[in-house]
C-alpha cells in the first residue's frame, strides 16, 4: 500500500486513477460518466479568473505595519495608535501591461496595501508616484485604453499615448516622473510607495484633518537604465517578482518607513492650489513629513493565485478615523474597485481568506454565487428590525465629511491661485533633477517620442514639453529630430 495520501475528487471521494480515463475498452471512446475526468477538465478550464483590467501583472507578500510614533492627535484609527502592530498584505504591479508582460517596462508601479485591522480591513491603493496622470475619474477608462493596445493590430501605439497626454495637460507632472529615473525602479524593494490621494483623518475628539501617505523605502532608491530594463525584459520578464520572492526567502525582509503629511482641515479652502488635485503634491516646506512607523514584508504567499491574484484591494475599505476627501479620482475609485472585484472574482470575494477581515463581521449581505459563510438563521436579513439584528452606530465611525453647497457642474476646480497643469512638473525639472538626471530625462523622452508617426502630433508633443520647461522642450525636439 502506498504511503502517499490518496487522490480524491473535490468532494473528498477517492479516485481510481490519476493517469487513465474510463473508456470502452483500452482503445475505445471515453465515457461521459467518468465524473472525475469531467471535474478535472472543467476545473482546468476555469483555472484563471479574468485578469485585472489595470495592474494585471504583479506580485506581493505579507508583513506587519508597526507604529513607532504617536499620531493619535490626528486619527483615532486603531492601526495608527502608538505601538499598534497590524498584519498587512502588499501587492506591487505595473499599470498597463498584461499578465505575461515584462516587469521592467517603463510604467508606474502599483503599491497596494491591505491592513487587517481590529476594526475591519483598511485598504490603501496607491502607486510609486505621489501624483497621477488625470484628476477626474471620468477620464480614467480613456487614459487606460490609450496606454494599452489598438483594436485592429492589437499592438501598443505611441501615437495613441501621446495623443491622450498632450490633449490632457494635467498629465505633465506624472509623465515627467514616468520619463525620469524613477519610471524604471530597479526592484519593487527600491522604490517609494504613496497613497497619492488626499484622505481624511478624524481624531477621538471629532477633529478632522487632510492627510497624504508616504512609504519611504529603507533599501534606498535605485533605478534601471533604459538599456538595462530592455535587456531584462528579454532575459527575465519576471525580474521584479523574482527579486521580491527571493529576497524574502533569503531573510532579507524589505521595509518602508511610513510618513504622513497632515493639513489642518480649514487650510484646504484657502490653500494656493487645490489640495485634492491628484496631479499635484503638497510641498514639504508647507506640510512636513511626520513619521508614523515601519511596514516590513516578511512572508511570501503560499499560493500565488489564492493569495495574490484573488486579493481584492479597494479604496472603499475605510475604518473609523479614516475617510474620503473631495478628490474626484478617489471618489470614483471608491465605486469602481469594488465593482471590478464583483465581476472579476465574484460577488462574495470578501469571504476569500486573503480578503476576509480579522475583525468580526455583522453584515446584512446574503446569498450570491460562491457564498461560503452565513449568519445564524435566527438573525434577521433586513434592517431596521426589532428582533436583535445588527444596528448601525454612527458614534463608532466619527464625523467624517466636508462642506459642499455648490451647484451641480461639470468642471475642474479653479478656485486657487496655482491651479495650473505644468508648474510642478517644471519645478521638478529645474529644481529637483540635477544635470545628469535632466540629460537622462531628455534621452528617455526622445526615445519614446521618436516612435510617434504623425507630424502634427509631434508638434503638440514638443509644445507639451516646452510648457513644462522651455529648455527641456527645445532639447527634446532636437534629440527627436536627430533620430528621425
Amino acid at each position: 500500500m502506498s504511503s502517499n495520501p490518496p487522490t480524491t475528487t473535490n468532494a473528498g471521494a477517492p479516485v481510481a486513477s490519476d493517469a487513465h480515463s474510463m473508456t470502452v475498452g483500452a482503445d475505445g471512446p471515453i465515457v461521459l460518466h467518468d465524473h472525475y475526468l469531467v471535474e478535472k477538465l472543467a476545473q482546468f478550464n476555469r483555472e484563471r479568473v479574468p485578469e485585472r483590467v489595470v495592474h494585471a501583472k504583479g506580485g506581493g507578500a505579507f508583513g506587519v505595519l508597526e507604529v513607532t510614533e504617536d499620531v493619535s492627535q490626528y486619527t483615532k484609527a486603531a492601526l495608527f495608535q502608538p505601538g499598534a502592530r497590524t498584519e498587512a498584505l502588499a501587492r506591487f504591479s505595473t499599470v498597463a501591461g498584461e499578465q505575461g508582460s515584462p516587469d521592467t517596462w517603463r510604467d508606474p508601479r502599483g503599491f497596494a496595501l491591505k491592513f487587517y485591522t481590529s476594526e475591519g480591513n483598511y485598504d490603501l491603493v496607491g502607486n510609486n508616484t505621489p501624483v497621477f496622470f488625470i484628476r477626474d475619474t471620468i477620464k480614467f477608462p480613456d487614459f487606460i485604453r490609450s496606454q494599452k493596445r489598438l483594436p485592429g493590430s492589437n499592438l501598443r501605439d505611441h501615437d495613441m499615448q501621446w495623443d491622450f497626454w498632450t490633449l490632457s495637460p494635467e498629465s505633465a507632472h506624472q509623465v515627467t516622473w514616468l520619463m525620469g529615473d524613477r519610471g524604471l525602479p530597479r526592484t519593487w524593494r527600491h522604490q517609494n510607495g504613496y497613497g497619492s490621494h488626499t484622505y481624511q483623518w478624524i481624531n477621538a475628539a471629532g477633529e478632522r484633518f487632510w492627510v497624504k501617505y508616504h512609504f519611504k523605502t529603507d533599501q534606498g532608491i535605485e533605478y534601471l537604465t533604459g538599456d538595462e530594463a530592455d535587456r531584462l525584459a528579454g532575459e527575465d520578464a519576471d525580474f521584479h517578482l523574482r527579486d521580491l520572492y527571493d529576497s524574502i526567502e533569503r531573510g532579507e525582509h524589505p521595509s518602508w518607513t511610513l510618513y504622513v503629511q497632515v493639513m489642518p482641515y480649514a487650510d484646504a479652502a484657502e490653500y494656493r492650489f487645490n489640495p485634492f488635485d491628484l496631479t499635484k503634491i503638497w510641498p514639504h516646506s508647507d506640510y512636513p513629513l511626520i513619521k508614523v512607523g515601519t511596514l516590513r514584508l516578511d512572508r511570501n504567499p503560499e499560493n500565488y493565485f489564492a493569495q495574490i491574484e484573488q486579493a481584492a484591494f479597494e479604496p472603499s475599505n475605510f475604518v473609523p478615523g479614516i475617510a474620503a476627501s473631495p478628490d474626484k479620482m478617489l471618489l470614483g475609485r471608491v465605486f469602481s474597485y469594488a465593482d471590478a472585484h464583483r465581476y472579476r472574482v465574484g460577488t462574495n470575494y470578501a469571504q476569500l481568506p486573503v480578503n476576509a477581515p480579522k475583525a468580526e463581521t455583522n453584515s446584512y449581505a446574503k446569498d450570491g454565487a460562491m457564498r461560503y459563510s452565513w449568519a445564524s438563521p435566527d438573525r434577521p436579513v433586513y434592517a431596521p428590525n426589532s428582533v436583535g439584528g445588527p444596528a448601525a452606530d454612527p458614534s463608532l465611525v466619527g464625523d467624517a465629511g466636508w462642506e459642499s453647497d455648490g451647484e451641480l457642474v461639470r468642471t475642474a476646480a479653479t478656485l486657487h491661485a496655482e491651479d495650473d497643469d505644468f508648474g510642478q512638473a517644471g519645478t521638478m525639472v529645474r529644481e529637483v533633477l540635477d544635470d545628469a538626471a535632466r540629460d537622462r530625462l531628455v534621452a528617455n523622452i526622445a526615445g519614446h517620442v521618436s516612435k510617434v508617426t504623425r507630424d502634427d502630433l509631434l508638434q503638440r508633443v514638443y509644445e507639451y514639453w516646452r510648457n513644462v520647461d522651455e529648455t527641456l522642450g527645445k532639447r527634446v525636439q532636437e534629440a527627436v529630430e536627430a533620430m528621425r
